[in-house]
């Protein structure tokens, strides 16, 4: 019996985690973040894996980026995510993602300035 109420319990959590962070995720709406740059990033979660896209536009034509990709993991209790960026031209960088109170809090981890060092990401779409 208790490993019937054991199983239900993990069964309904792991349903709960899946796919927190899937969706249109941008500091565009975001009222404490630097309007230098817009970072907007497309991601699908499934079985534990994150995959996506990310890009970076703004009026400084430096700061832009081309369409990059994005993939990852999210770790075993769905609050945080890794995941690797990487560029079309070989640069790569590292983050983690936190999700709290329906935001996303956004942390560079390492690897090259091709995204901000941190910020917090709101919910465009689903």
């Amino acid at each position: 019996m208790k490993k019937i109420i054991f199983l239900l319990i993990f069964i309904s959590f792991t349903a709960y985690s899946q796919n927190r962070f899937t969706g249109t995720w941008s500091t565009e709406n975001c009222k404490d973040c630097s309007k230098k740059y817009i970072l907007k990033l497309n991601l699908a979660e499934s079985n534990n894996q994150i995959f996506g896209t990310a890009e970076i536009t703004s009026d400084n034509k430096e700061l832009n980026s081309d369409i990059m990709e994005v993939s990852g993991h999210v770790n075993k209790f769905g609050e945080k995510a890794q995941i690797n960026i990487k560029s079309k031209n070989g640069s790569s960088a590292g983050a983690a993602l936190f999700m709290s109170e329906g935001k996303l809090e956004f942390n560079k981890r390492g690897g090259s300035d091709i995204i901000p060092k941190e910020t917090i990401l709101t919910k465009l779409y689903d």
